[in-house]
């Protein structure tokens, strides 16, 4: 947690300038935005609404961003942050709103608590990942969530050689690999069996998908090491995967390199809202059957 006071009150500025993403091909987003932005504009300098994703942060001297969507809005806001990453405050208007932890009924009582300075920021663990031949860069791109490796049609296994800090630590026969950040433990990591890591770890988790020996079992590793992942052999639809997106195809004489990034996403939490009270309510973990089940 950051407990530093955040820029605009240091440099004695009444109100921070905010950048305000917004999913607008969503229904809900687009009938809320323009009423959340009178609201957001009552405390704060609104210097840019972007329904599009496209607003350029390398010259951009925002303080806050407001995120308005879903867990893939926020995704994409990092994504868009690249190395320029702002505080976030995600309003959920998506479905489970893991991310996005603000209801936008409860936004007119947070937000001044928001500008005055008066919330706390979780820095949450960013990952590299890097595409090389023959040592050669390709490809590089931050991720929130995770990298992995998946195929497609026509089906058939994958034998993916793991390379920690250039030592072979296994050759996995599987459907598809995972290398997931604690933020990312809650998505397809925990679909395909993973653990679920508390956010602020410093960590990853690497989980196989249906792999062909059953004693081939997620891993929990720090972040400080490098991952490397070959193909033993060409698979014809083996895809490199980013936070949803695909690199490229992973070729045989391609590396597939996983490191810590030096840049964090940086989450405003606000009070009431912690990792296991978002785990009771978002994904069921009350112990008693959801209503109508």
């Amino acid at each position: 947690m950051s407990n530093t006071p955040p820029r605009w009150i240091a440099e004695g500025r009444s109100r921070p300038r905010v950048v305000v993403l917004a999913a607008s091909n969503r229904p809900r987003v687009a009938s809320e935005l323009s009423a959340i932005v009178k609201l957001l504009k009552a405390s704060a300098e609104v210097v840019e609404v972007d329904t599009r994703f496209a607003y350029e942060f390398s010259g951009c001297d925002s303080d806050l961003v407001v995120v308005l969507g879903g867990a893939g809005s926020i995704l994409q806001s990092a994504r868009q942050m690249g190395r320029n990453q702002r505080p976030v405050l995600g309003i959920n208007l998506g479905r489970l709103g893991f991310l996005a932890a603000v209801p936008p009924e409860q936004l007119a009582h947070v937000w001044p608590n928001v500008c005055d300075g008066s919330y706390s920021i979780t820095s949450h663990l960013m990952l590299q990942c890097s595409v090389l031949r023959n040592g050669q860069l390709l490809h590089s791109i931050m991720g929130l969530n995770e990298a992995a490796v998946l195929g497609g049609p026509p089906y058939s296994m994958m034998y993916i050689d793991l390379h920690i800090d250039s030592q072979l630590a296994t050759t996995y026969a599987c459907d598809g690999l995972i290398i997931s950040t604690p933020i990312g433990s809650t998505a397809h990591n925990l679909s395909a069996g993973g653990p679920i890591l508390r956010r602020n770890l410093q960590a990853f988790v690497i989980v196989p998908i249906s792999p062909h020996t059953l004693t081939m079992r997620p891993v929990v590793d720090t972040s400080e090491r490098i991952f490397d992942l070959r193909m033993q052999s060409d698979h014809p639809t083996a895809s490199v995967v980013v936070d949803g997106r695909v690199v490229c195809r992973f070729e045989q004489d391609l590396t597939v390199r996983i490191t810590k990034s030096e840049h964090q996403f940086q989450l405003i939490s606000v009070p009431g809202h912690d990792d296991y009270e978002a785990l009771r309510t978002k994904l069921g973990w009350s112990g008693k059957p959801r209503p109508g089940e």
